[in-house]
């Protein structure tokens, strides 16, 4: 599943003429794509889909997302260890050293 999660815009860059952004997603930090939001500044929040940030959000709508999302896993599914992922769907457990 994709998601359309809220994020903290932390800092702002521009590289290779592309507004780009570091945001935090309740403790996850991903690089995103500012294009469609140009005036969107560090320290707000905005709507997050496959890298590119669309829509501004106030922080108590942003914070009571992220909560919902923790509660029902959708973070982890969506931000989690790929490896782990993928080795749990393919109902391998997880080897521990000695």
């Amino acid at each position: 599943m994709c998601l359309a999660v809220p994020g903290k815009v932390l800092d702002i860059e521009e590289r290779d003429g592309t507004r780009m952004a570091s945001v935090d997603f309740g403790g996850v930090v991903k690089e995103v794509c500012l294009e469609y939001l140009p005036d969107l500044r560090v320290g707000e929040y905005a709507i997050v889909h496959v890298g590119f940030a669309l829509q501004r959000l106030d922080e108590e709508s942003a914070r009571q997302t992220l909560e919902l999302f923790a509660e029902l896993g959708m973070l982890q599914e969506e931000f989690g260890d790929p490896w782990e992922m993928a080795a749990a769907e393919a109902g391998v457990e997880e080897v521990r050293e000695p």
